[in-house]
């Protein structure tokens, strides 16, 4: 039974992640719509069961858990159901779905595309946490070499990072991809042609709808969007 599922968090590249793994396991689960930076993660309420006082958080049952790459992984090995792939059972395919997951969030999540998000102004948080131009240009420059990691192994023209079958890691690097675009930064076609065969998927349209976030609504490349301004609005909070 899945009737004791809660998610936690709405509107942001992250909580998308939770989303998006619940729709592919096609689980029924109820939504909690707060917003990361609006005061909905600081009431009592919520601090008694997250006091990381941060989104997305699922609640299964008893049990709950944070961060989304976490969420993601515990959904997929629980509950196989739907069309995404349970975690690989080989143990070289097993280590290497961890080595992904562990190099999105660390390399290309936190080290990269969160920097430039907390230094830089406009969208970013550069009020809260100073404004550093310098180092959100070191910040694009080291995602796009650590990105050529995903380029090399897509080169084989496989269909997702693990070959045929649609893991939590291609939730995580999708999302990472995505907010990539949205703060400029451009991809090689290779990430491109992966980007809109991930995106493609129905769950993914479903979860950006559940995540309050609009329809994607733009291509991917600089030609089907030239302005660009509609890739660069979608997420307000992150």
């Amino acid at each position: 039974m899945t009737s004791g599922l809660i998610l936690w968090g709405v509107g942001t590249g992250r909580t998308i992640r939770a989303h998006w793994a619940l729709r592919e396991l096609e689980l029924e689960y109820v939504c909690k719509p707060i917003l990361a930076r609006s005061g909905e993660t600081k009431v009592p309420e919520y601090t008694s069961l997250n006091p990381r006082q941060k989104i997305p958080l699922l609640q299964d049952g008893s049990f709950t858990i944070g961060e989304s790459a976490a969420i993601t992984a515990y959904l997929a090995r629980k509950y196989r159901s739907g069309f995404l792939a349970p975690l690989p059972e080989d143990e070289v395919q097993y280590a290497k779905w961890l080595e992904w997951c562990f190099f999105i969030v660390s390399e290309l999540d936190a080290t990269s595309l969160y920097v430039m998000r907390r230094h830089s102004t406009g969208r970013g948080l550069a009020h809260i946490y100073g404004e550093a131009p310098l180092v959100v240009a070191r910040a694009r420059e080291y995602f796009n070499a650590q990105l050529k990691f995903a380029q090399v192994v897509l080169s084989d023209e496989r269909k997702y990072l693990l070959g045929t079958q649609f893991t939590t890691a291609d939730i995580l690097l999708t999302t990472c991809l995505v907010w990539a675009i949205e703060y400029g930064l451009g991809l090689p076609e290779i990430c491109l042609q992966y980007l809109e065969r991930t995106t493609g998927r129905p769950a993914y349209r479903a979860a950006r709808e559940a995540n309050c976030q609009p329809p994607l609504g733009f291509g991917f490349r600089p030609e089907e969007d030239p302005s660009n301004d509609q890739a660069r609005s979608l997420h307000n909070t992150r």
